[in-house]
This record gives structure tokens, sequence and C-alpha cells, in this order.
């Protein structure tokens, strides 16, 4: 079966309660994640933030943008691994037109 290949935008809100070293381990994990899986053309890391609404009594989250290609089968992989790290408070991605 082909690999279908898309560009897609990923963006996902670290625990900002974190220290430093872990946020950027984190940060460091999913992007070398994404690069072993298809290829990174641009991570923009926005710190911290004020969130819009409370996640777990939180008002702020450290946000990470990463413009990248990657496999469709992947992408499902990559929701899946943001969804059992209890340091990713939200997390998506959306495939560029």
């Amino acid at each position: 079966m082909e690999k279908k290949i898309g560009s897609y935008e990923t963006m996902f809100i670290v625990n900002p309660q974190l220290s430093e070293d872990d946020t950027k381990a984190i940060v460091e994990k999913f992007t070398a994640l994404m690069a072993e899986n298809g290829e990174i053309e641009q991570v923009n890391e926005w710190g911290k933030r004020r969130l819009a609404y409370p996640i777990n009594d939180l008002m702020e989250g450290y946000y990470v943008l990463v413009n990248h290609k990657a496999d469709t089968q992947f992408i499902k992989e990559l929701t899946r691994l943001f969804n059992i790290n209890e340091n990713i408070m939200r997390s998506m991605t959306i495939a560029n037109a």
C-alpha cells in the first residue's frame, strides 16, 4: 500500500507547571518524532500564553506550532501519543490545503 504524504500543521499545549528543562524535553521528543516520520518545515515555540478557558484548573499553557509533512497513518499515531501523555494539555493537527 502506498503512503500518502500530506502537509500538516500541528499545535500542542504543554503543561506550564513543568520545569523549563522538562518542557524543552517534551517539545524535543515530539518534534524529533515528527522529523523521524516525515519532514519538519518549521517549529514555532510561542511560549506561555493565556488559555481561552481553564484546562485542569490551569489558566495558561506552553504553546508549540509545527508545520510538517507526514504520512496519514503517522498523524493517527501522533494524535494517540498526544492523548496518552499527561503533560500535553491539548493538541490539534490540521491538513494544509
